[in-house]
């Protein structure tokens, strides 16, 4: 049974406003402006550092415009196919991203290895000019991408935020690497900066596929204990036991839960159902909740039919079913070949 006991709050059934796709299309045209300007940039300094954030600001133009078009996928509605809607796309999105990320890093290793025994003359002026613009960019790509705190709460945004961040890095990274070489000429230090930034953009990279792929694989959100969620429901007067307990995410910030409540058949379900609903959404966050009710005394003990607590109900939900009869009174096929 579905919780509808509380459709007034109906609309918190939902992730909050899906992202606001203004700061996308802004900080996707900063990008896109100054994408243009380091590649210029890098290639008359000759500058490690500088064409390292240009690559990875070419994947800034490639992971916002990605994030926009799945911002605007994730808030068409609900289809019978689509019975969850789209959200899973900003998830799918968020990986793509994160590999994206361990890409750009590896590319960045590698062209510092072999800058490392030969490194070449940088013109460190002008390389100095270009980094501290992108450093402006970025910054104010990554101002506008953070306003909100969509980049918490959303992995979509948080993919895009990690981008212009790496970004960002990239051109202190470029600033520094153009100080020294100015002061010193010590022309090593274009690709240890850059290997540098490559180590922090992997690390990012890394803990966003980590929370992507939990949502892929309906793992229970970390910030949620499954025991601590199974022993208040059975706190609530009326519920014996809750067994096949599975809490998901849908995609950032939307948490659905699944269970089979043992209930006293001499209390109201319908009450114990709204103590459950108010519980799961008050406490825990946990708004879109389907919660099946059933009758102890009916249970054997192993849970009856198909249930993921136990080696025969994990049975019971892959049994193969046999296949369907052909009705005889079936009209004859004329599209077979003669």
């Amino acid at each position: 049974m579905h919780d509808h006991a509380i459709d007034e709050h109906a609309a918190i059934d939902r992730p909050r406003e899906r992202v606001h796709r203004r700061p996308l299309v802004i900080a996707l045209a900063i990008s896109a402006i100054f994408l243009v300007v380091e590649v210029v940039g890098g290639l008359v300094t000759n500058s490690l550092a500088l064409l390292a954030d240009a690559g990875h600001m070419a994947t800034d133009v490639a992971a916002l415009a990605l994030a926009l078009f799945a911002a605007w996928l994730a808030g068409r509605p609900a289809t019978p196919q689509h019975s969850f809607g789209l959200y899973r796309t900003e998830v799918l999105a968020a990986v793509v991203n994160g590999a994206g990320l361990i890409v750009i890093a590896l590319l960045i290793f590698w062209e510092a290895a072999r800058r490392f025994t030969a490194p070449p003359t940088v013109d460190s002026g002008p390389m100095l000019v270009v980094a501290v613009a992108g450093l402006v960019a970025n910054a104010a790509s990554a101002w506008v991408l953070s306003r909100g705190g969509g980049h918490e709460h959303n992995l979509n945004i948080r993919g895009a935020f990690l981008h212009v961040v790496g970004d960002l890095l990239g051109s202190v990274g470029a600033i520094v690497a153009a100080l020294i070489m100015l002061a010193t000429g010590w022309y090593l230090a274009d690709p240890i900066l850059s290997a540098g930034i490559g180590l922090l953009i992997l690390w990012s990279a890394a803990r966003l596929l980590r929370d992507s792929l939990d949502v892929l694989l309906e793992a229970t959100p970390r910030h949620i204990d499954a025991e601590e969620v199974r022993a208040a429901m059975m706190g609530v007067d009326g519920v014996m036991n809750v067994h096949d307990l599975h809490i998901w995410t849908v995609t950032s910030g939307f948490v659905s839960l699944s269970a089979h409540v043992e209930v006293d058949e001499q209390q109201d379900w319908h009450a114990i159902l709204l103590d459950l609903s108010a519980l799961l959404r008050e406490r825990f966050g946990i708004a879109h909740v389907t919660l099946q009710p059933e009758a102890p005394q009916h249970l054997p003990a192993a849970f009856r039919g198909c249930s993921l607590d136990t080696a025969e109900g994990r049975n019971a939900c892959l049994m193969l079913f046999p296949p369907i009869p052909p009705r005889h009174d079936a009209p004859p096929d004329t599209h077979k070949p003669r």
